[in-house]
């Protein structure tokens, strides 16, 4: 089935949050440790987005189905920090491996283009050679890693740091 990438529309958020709270309940992936409500995700995630600036939010659409999305949000809370994007990027596992996430991100770049934005960053559990591989195929190149920065399932993760230029 061809693949639809565009803007998300509020009629994308309880696909979205489930997809989301997917990946809260079952992996190391992102550091939220409890399930998002709709309103709650609404609140704190959904309405920081734009159709034009630096902070955008991509939805990959199979057959009228959110099936994944792309999103570049503050980057820190200082002022000097709003050249820099944070990026993520998070797949229904049942269209991982068919190149949706290469599509989202290019097309999130590709919006950028224009933005004030100098550089890309993303964060990336350890181990997630997925994600790795996706990353750098974009342009991507490692940074740095903070050991044991997050703990989840009762144990510590390592986060790799990883930098794009954009301008």
């Amino acid at each position: 089935m061809p693949v639809l990438i565009r803007p998300a529309i509020a009629s994308d958020l309880p696909p979205l949050t489930d997809l989301y709270n997917h990946y809260i309940r079952e992996t190391p992936i992102t550091f939220d440790l409890e399930p998002y409500s709709v309103d709650r995700r609404r609140q704190t995630w959904f309405k920081h987005y734009h159709r034009h600036g630096p902070h955008r939010l991509l939805v990959a659409d199979i057959a009228g189905q959110p099936v994944g999305y792309a999103s570049s949000s503050t980057f820190g809370s200082k002022a000097a920090f709003a050249t820099s994007v944070e990026t993520s990027i998070y797949l229904n596992p049942s269209v991982q491996h068919q190149g949706i996430g290469t599509q989202l991100y290019t097309a999130l770049f590709a919006a950028l283009v224009c933005e004030p934005v100098h550089r890309a960053y993303a964060l990336i559990t350890l181990p997630n050679p997925h994600s790795i591989a996706l990353h750098e195929k974009l342009g991507f190149q490692a940074v740095g890693v903070c050991r044991e920065v997050g703990r989840k399932f009762d144990r510590y993760w390592d986060v790799a740091w990883y930098e794009r230029a954009l301008s």
